[in-house]
């Protein structure tokens, strides 16, 4: 056997990458435990394995005492010094305790732990591999489907994709072949578990990058992504080079690019907006392909807004079943309320609290910041020299006004 098992741990180590002591060091750890089951020895066991030979021993080690009392553990100081006078109480004597049919149960065990050895190690490198896809995206092949997943294969491991990561109306066949988005790498139990994706957004901004070289380069970015798999998708793009249209870049000459991933994507219309950091231009963007005539923002929410279309776009702007709104909404951030031009301004008739008002509060505000105290304070002193008039005088007068009134009326 000692020639089998030496030729074993250098191709492993060599085709597998297991280093050869690795596998000699959990070896050695079962075969202990094989001894003290298979001949029911409860004493401290050790088992050196000769990496020259291949030959493996088993010994029993023992305490140096001065009185014996369980001799499994125990040797006396008498018979230590019989083998060595340099033994002293303390030490530790290792005697060789090895069985002749030992060899079979070490062949089995080594085995075993071979075996074992193995599936980790092939475990833990395609763990390490698939890994450093997470977050990419990768070609595979359908293999097989059930009630729960359709199970594609990269090549050395099955990754699985649940109802929620397929496409909407999209069929799978055996050995079809499909881009996916690895959206995670697990190191379970019975080996490296990989899930991947086709509605993942980030599945949308990896093809970009496939299919334009500006956005690998990092010369046009993706801002944001906001997409309802399989139907309808927006991206938001900027350029960081002025001279670099960032919506023609990604669409292509005669729409080739934004073709071949709609293709991919089996008809998800795209739609790319120019990201911009005026936020109402922004926000006018993600509605494309409706216009927009005004932006109003919620002065009572940082993250809502109301937009005015024309009357003859609102349903356009809106979308089937509120698609393009909702879209919009979430490429954005913000709250969006889409009203008609006719609807608005029968709003802001019914509601004159408005610009306007607004507008000429500022401006009386601004009037009086400019009045200076040096022009205040002389129009107070002086209606302050003013006596003011007592009740009875206001009565006299008013009753002397009377008379008067009453005098003329009767000379007439």
């Amino acid at each position: 056997m000692s020639k089998e098992l030496l030729g074993a741990l250098d191709t492993l180590e060599s085709e597998k990458g297991i280093k050869k002591e690795v596998v000699i060091d959990a070896l050695e750890a079962a075969l202990v435990s094989a001894y003290k089951r298979n001949y029911g020895q409860a004493q401290n066991v050790e088992v050196d394995f000769d990496q020259v030979k291949g030959n493996i021993h088993v010994y029993a080690v023992k305490e140096v005492v001065e009185d014996v009392f369980d001799s499994r553990l125990e040797v006396s100081l008498q018979d230590a010094l019989a083998i060595n006078k340099a033994y002293e109480v303390g030490d530790d004597i290792r005697f060789e305790v090895t069985p002749k049919n030992f060899g079979r149960i070490a062949a089995q065990t080594a085995k075993q732990v071979i075996m074992q050895r193995v599936r980790e190690a092939e475990r833990g490198i395609i763990f390490d591999e698939y890994s450093q896809y997470e977050n990419e995206i990768v070609t595979g092949e359908v293999e097989r489907q059930d009630n729960r997943f359709v199970y594609v294969s990269l090549g050395k491991v099955e990754a699985v994709m649940g109802h929620g990561d397929q496409l909407p109306g999209e069929v799978y066949r055996i050995h079809d072949k499909i881009k996916v988005y690895v959206s995670k790498v697990e190191n379970a139990t019975k080996g490296p578990q990989v899930f991947v994706s086709r509605t993942a957004p980030d599945l949308l901004k990896r093809l970009f990058e496939q299919e334009v070289p500006e956005i690998f380069d990092g010369i046009v970015e993706i801002v944001s992504i906001a997409r309802e798999a399989g139907d309808r998708a927006k991206v938001a793009v900027r350029s960081n080079n002025p001279n670099v249209d960032p919506v023609g870049t990604c669409v292509g000459p005669k729409g080739q690019r934004v073709q071949t991933i709609v293709n991919e994507l089996h008809g998800e219309n795209m739609d790319i907006v120019e990201w911009t950091d005026d936020t109402a231009v922004f926000i006018a963007n993600a509605l494309n392909p409706a216009e927009v005539l005004d932006v109003i923002f919620d002065p009572e929410n940082e993250r809502g807004c109301t937009v005015v279309v024309p009357d003859y776009q609102l349903s356009l702007a809106i979308g089937k079943r509120g698609q393009n709104a909702r879209l919009a909404a979430k490429l954005t951030g913000f709250k969006i309320d889409i009203k008609s031009e006719t609807e608005a301004s029968d709003i802001m008739d019914a509601n004159p609290t408005d610009v306007a008002a607004a507008e000429t509060a500022a401006d009386a505000s601004a009037d009086l910041d400019e009045t200076s105290e040096d022009t205040i304070e002389p129009a107070v002193s002086e209606a302050s020299d003013v006596e003011p008039m007592s009740a009875e005088s206001e009565a006299v007068e008013s009753a002397a006004d009377a008379d008067e009134s009453a005098a003329d009326s009767d000379a007439e």
